[in-house]
């Protein structure tokens, strides 16, 4: 058996050791664009504030392929691929066979598509590469920065950049920062706690096009007509699933590959995990992109017992997101905005003196969604509970008002 798997990211390297595990002496080979043993994506933003060495964040040894058997092209990008011959084809021209193929090739941040772009000096910050040029470019005199988007990624470039004492600026389209996994209560906090620590937080802005001096950029032009400096850039405008690839493959994408509880997609012998995975969503129950580490990780083991022959049914993603903002802790999960529809009822408190923040997004009588903030401690229970999609018609105001819900889950057992 031939075991190919294009990716080395956490779902990558999880189905690999799954594999190897369980099947000693099967071929597993992988190819990865990035020349690197495995190591943390979510760390990397620590590179660029400083906090972390290059080193720090691998979380495989140097020898982790070779012990593993695994057969790698490393530094190598797929073309595209030919599925009823099996075959996958390289950039380098190189090509590979399999016998079950696991994509697991994450995502590519968006590109913008505007004069001047493909300037030096911006940057997106998806990999350790862009980190470790990042912080090359504040080192060669950076001084004043715009970061692009108010996500998850915007928000770690900005800290990173502000702990090397780069003067920061983010623009948002949206009316406040992590519009993708925040409300606008807990968002409004958050971006009050971003400017109380010095990062200007502009909204409703956009880059109509960027200026060059000596193939460098040094100024933006903005949709309002304003024009700012700025001598580093980075977007953190969103990510789409890598599978560009797959054009006329016969493999069915939408966002990302469609799969099925198995994590199968419409071709046999063909798996999709992590970041690319249109898979089986608890709460919205349809199929969805969580593109968050821990379900990677559990799609890439999940998809490798399928791989081998060993039935697992995958129980479905949980959107989540846990971060801490300066002094700020944000944490949310599930549907956190609502559709306006009758079957949704939404709970919340706020202690404006605490500033703790707690929303609780009922569907009927089950808890589809929370948004926590400064209260995060509370989340694995209710994490828990969605997932679980239990019965709370009784419970709803007692989970809202509780801090400690130790004695009402005695009531479950």
């Amino acid at each position: 058996m031939k075991y190919l798997i294009i990716g080395n990211g956490v779902a990558g390297i999880q189905a690999a050791e799954t594999l190897r595990e369980i099947d000693t002496t099967s071929t597993i080979i992988m190819v990865s664009k990035e020349n690197t043993i495995p190591y943390s994506r979510p760390l990397i933003s620590y590179i660029v504030s400083g906090e972390l060495e290059n080193r720090e964040i691998f979380i495989r040894p140097e020898d982790y392929y070779e012990k593993l058997k695994i057969e790698t092209y490393l530094g190598k990008t797929v073309r595209n691929m030919d599925v009823e011959n099996r075959k996958v084809f390289l950039e380098s021209g190189e090509s590979i066979g399999w016998d079950r193929l696991l994509i697991a090739t994450g995502a590519d941040p968006r590109v913008m598509k505007v004069d001047g772009s493909d300037l030096g000096n911006i940057f997106f910050l998806r990999n350790l590469d862009d980190a470790v040029n990042i912080v090359k470019s504040c080192d060669s005199g950076a001084r004043k920065a715009i970061v692009l988007g108010g996500g998850l990624v915007g928000f770690k470039a900005a800290y990173g950049l502000l702990k090397r004492g780069i003067d920061v600026s983010i623009l948002i389209t949206s009316p406040y920062p992590l519009s993708q996994v925040a409300d606008t209560r807990s968002g409004q906090l958050i971006r009050k706690t971003l400017e109380d620590y010095g990062l200007a937080v502009e909204v409703g802005k956009s880059v109509k096009a960027f200026e060059g001096r000596d193939g460098k950029v040094c100024g933006a032009l903005l949709n309002d007509g304003q024009r700012v400096d700025c001598d580093l850039v980075v977007v953190g405008k969103g990510v789409d699933p890598a599978i560009s690839f797959l054009k006329d493959s016969g493999v069915n994408i939408n966002r990302g590959i469609l799969v099925d509880e198995n994590l199968r997609s419409s071709v046999p012998d063909i798996y999709a995990a992590g970041d690319v995975a249109e898979a089986p969503d608890i709460v919205w129950r349809d199929n969805r992109v969580n593109a968050i580490w821990p379900v990677a990780a559990e799609q890439g083991r999940v998809a490798a017992y399928n791989m081998l022959g060993i039935e697992r049914r995958y129980q479905g993603s949980l959107g989540r997101n846990v971060i801490r903002i300066f002094d700020l802790d944000f944490m949310a999960g599930g549907i956190i905005n609502p559709p306006d529809e009758d079957r949704y009822e939404v709970l919340s408190v706020y202690n404006e003196k605490e500033k703790k923040y707690k929303k609780l997004v009922f569907e009927e009588d089950r808890l589809v969604g929370m948004v926590l903030v400064n209260c995060v401690e509370q989340g694995g229970v209710l994490l828990n509970l969605i997932a679980q999609r239990r019965n709370l018609s009784s419970r709803k105001k007692e989970l809202l008002d509780r801090e400690d819900y130790y004695s009402m889950l005695r009531s479950y057992r």
